[in-house]
């Protein structure tokens, strides 16, 4: 139990502190829906709940109630947040993130807390407000009193690492970081291959930018798979302005990119994206996106995002073999209270 106590308390140190950042920077905090339709998903929709009432999975009407529609438990708040930037610029929520990650292994869990932000900007704020963030955190911690620090089961060896942190990250590209693994262009990153970038630029923090846009012709198939609205990189063909900050111990933490802001681009990528492709097996359609693409086309700016990771931070800071010890309630496949 005492275990339990530290990981709460260490929980509820490095949300405040993400929260005060934020609030700091001008971001207002909103509470996007956690029931929702296809629009709460990320890119690989085989990960969601399908919410149903009485085992009725096409519960949810139409306002008319003509037509019937599924309901899932949201993986993101990202299009809900993306809608209102036009008009507050800086917005943030921090809520749950719902997976249906198959397994017990030690690197996912089925639930886990996200801190998202979206933002009326370019792809180098973006970088700088992640920057800001997690150093902030890290700072906090290694700067608290050697008794506070104990009371979030943190002591000489982890305050070490965590003041060794740099505020400014080190980046590399895709096509750099698969050169430097010796992998295949087009090929995914794995979790091993993540650690070995973060061991040559000496266990710190480290963004990996421009991924492959899976929605350009490559001229082949590749692995690597991303959101529909990453923004293409005009500089670099064939790339998005993607960024993922890959932690110490911990892996992808942190995703992100700036959005398409034109409606035309951004509801041709999502009809031609492997996500739309696979929902509409699932019988969903674009309709599911209505309300996004309603909102997109009232008014957009340029702007970007992230979704923090929150529980992979944490087992970054524990420097813990295994994600569920990171968390106060730990969920999984078999692991659900």
């Amino acid at each position: 139990m005492l275990d339990k106590l530290t990981t709460a308390r260490l929980e509820a140190q490095v949300f405040k502190t993400g929260r005060e950042y934020l609030e700091r920077e001008g971001f207002t905090e909103l509470f996007p829906p956690r029931l929702v339709r296809a629009s709460g998903a990320c890119e690989n929709v085989n990960t969601l709940f399908e919410v149903s009432s009485g085992g009725d999975l096409e519960w949810f009407r139409s306002d008319h109630g003509d037509k019937k529609h599924r309901g899932y438990l949201a993986q993101t708040g990202q299009l809900y947040l993306e809608a209102f930037v036009p008009y507050l610029e800086k917005v943030f929520c921090v809520g749950p993130s719902f997976r249906a990650e198959v397994g017990n292994d030690t690197r996912h869990l089925t639930e886990f807390t996200m801190v998202e932000i979206e933002f009326k900007g370019n792809f180098d704020k973006l970088l700088a407000y992640i920057e800001g963030f997690v150093f902030g955190i890290v700072h906090k911690l290694a700067t608290l009193s050697s008794e506070e620090q104990k009371m979030l089961g943190l002591f000489g060896a982890d305050i070490a690492r965590l003041a060794s942190v740099k505020p400014v990250f080190p980046k590399i590209t895709y096509d750099e970081a698969i050169k430097r693994l010796g992998l295949n262009w087009g090929d995914d990153i794995d979790s091993r291959g993540e650690q070995k970038l973060v061991e040559q630029f000496g266990d710190h923090p480290l963004f990996i930018t421009r991924y492959p846009d899976p929605l350009y012709d490559h001229g082949r198939e590749i692995e690597v798979e991303k959101f529909f609205n990453m923004l293409p990189d005009l500089e670099n063909p064939g790339r998005v302005l993607s960024s993922d900050l890959i932690l110490p111990v911990a892996g992808e933490a942190v995703g992100s990119a700036a959005r398409v802001d034109d409606p035309k681009t951004l509801v041709s990528r999502l009809e031609r994206s492997r996500m739309f492709k696979l929902l509409k097996q699932l019988g969903g359609s674009l309709d599911d996106f209505s309300w996004y693409i309603e909102r997109a086309n009232e008014k957009m700016v340029p702007h970007a995002g992230c979704g923090f990771g929150m529980s992979r931070i944490l087992r970054w800071i524990k420097n813990t073999d295994d994600i569920k010890k990171a968390v106060t309630f730990p969920s999984n496949q078999y692991h659900i209270i």
